[in-house]
């Protein structure tokens, strides 16, 4: 503060916009701010967010500043660029005593003024979780509490929603008779909740009996988002309420699409064991199946198979889920979608582990060494398609196998894939050998 004798300008500015009464105030330095007041420092100059001493007084809680100020001559009606006074400083930050001291003492001429998004105080302290402030807000001589919507649609239970604020949330839906009600873009508090992830809230919002199928204005429900994130704890809570797990979004896509889509594995086992369709279509014509063949994902096809899809459906380009893998040449998938089909031909009553997976382990090495003899030391170059016949391949499964493979390793994959399904095939009465010496 010795520098203040030697003629320096009290009211300078940094690159922020903010002179010394800025962080005086900030720091609740009664002190520095005595002495700037007396050095006649200007009381409104506003920093690049159009913040002055006033906002940061009310914000930081720091009430004998803010009186001093006052005293002082600071314009108390003053707002920043998004349209914020004193009054909503203090109601974002839990400050009610900054806040009784505004409504009791001061002249303001308009004390629950919207800031430039439409939100009032009690929006405000919702949206930043300040449970006093709302209990204050509700009670005389205040009477400012409100479930007025903003310029977006929103209500303070959509804004405490939004931003996580559980305790908040819950003080609304106890004294509030408000649910189900949306913003302009259709989204209701569940959602905005779901959406962000705050299990807490959503847990809250579903005790409270809000309704987990109500769809935004693109036609996603609070399944939708959770299920494209992965968020496991709240895709069953919305289960377990109620959700609809088959509704289709603008894209037609369900929740299962989504998870699929993006791999989540826990979300796409509870959405399959809870009996979701995985059959239906999206604006491709493709299934979940076919989404993930076409993106190489094993396990997530795995699971998909070991649900008993419908392996016929095609896509608008006429591609089965096999045709989609052949087209991406995705080997280890054509394989399995191969013994699926053949699994669920011959083998409905099989008690074997069911998997569609190469098998890797020690006790099928013999067995491998066996096919693998066979194929390129044994049989002729088009071979396979004789093996493929006997042993009732379909054409799309030949084709898919030929689209992707040349040489004796054909001959390779059809013994493989035989080897998985044969042992419970009816038999036809006569022996492979006898087939290939013919």
């Amino acid at each position: 503060m010795k520098l203040l004798g030697r003629g320096v300008n009290v009211n300078s500015k940094n690159v922020h916009g903010r002179t010394a009464l800025h962080y005086a105030v900030a720091f609740r330095n009664v002190e520095a701010v005595d002495v700037l007041l007396r050095r006649r420092a200007k009381l409104d100059l506003q920093d690049k967010h159009g913040l002055t001493a006033v906002h940061l007084a009310a914000w930081f809680g720091s009430l004998e500043i803010l009186k001093l100020l006052v005293q002082a001559g600071a314009d108390q009606s003053i707002e920043n660029t998004e349209g914020l006074n004193m009054m909503h400083c203090a109601a974002m930050n839990n400050h009610t005593d900054i806040v009784a001291y505004i409504v009791d003492d001061l002249q303001m001429g308009e004390l629950d003024k919207e800031d430039q998004y439409g939100n009032r105080l009690f929006a405000l302290a919702a949206a930043h979780g300040c449970v006093r402030m709302l209990q204050m807000l509700m009670e005389e001589p205040y009477n400012m509490a409100t479930m007025e919507e903003n310029e977006v649609g929103d209500t303070p239970l959509h804004l405490a929603a939004k931003n996580g604020q559980c305790e908040a949330l819950q003080l609304l839906l106890d004294n509030f008779n408000i649910r189900n009600e949306v913003n302009q873009a259709g989204q209701t508090a569940l959602y905005l909740a779901a959406d962000g992830a705050h299990e807490d809230c959503v847990q809250a919002l579903l005790e409270a009996e809000c309704d987990p199928n109500i769809f935004t204005l693109s036609r996603s429900s609070p399944l939708h988002p959770v299920c494209e994130r992965g968020h496991f704890p709240i895709v069953k809570l919305l289960i377990n309420s109620g959700a609809q797990m088959n509704a289709q979004n603008q894209q037609l896509h369900t929740s299962f699409h989504l998870a699929v889509k993006n791999c989540h594995i826990p979300v796409i086992h509870t959405l399959l064991e809870a009996g979701c369709d995985p059959n239906v279509k999206d604006h491709m014509g493709q299934t979940a199946l076919q989404i993930a063949a076409e993106m190489g994902k094993v396990d997530v096809v795995e699971m998909i198979l070991k649900a008993g899809v419908d392996l016929e459906i095609q896509d608008r380009q006429n591609k089965t889920a096999l045709g989609v893998a052949a087209r991406g040449n995705m080997v280890i998938i054509v394989d399995m979608i191969i013994k699926a089909e053949r699994y669920f031909r011959w083998n409905l009553h099989s008690e074997s582990p069911l998997t569609f997976k190469l098998d890797h382990s020690p006790d099928m090495k013999p067995v491998r060494d066996i096919i693998w003899d066979l194929a390129y030391k044994h049989l002729k170059r088009n071979d396979w398609k004789k093996l493929a016949e006997f042993w009732e391949f379909t054409d799309d499964q030949v084709a898919a196998i030929e689209e992707q493979w040349t040489g004796q390793t054909r001959c390779f994959r059809i013994r493989s894939l035989y080897s998985k399904t044969h042992q419970n095939k009816p038999q036809t009465g006569s022996s492979t050998t006898s087939m290939l010496k013919g």
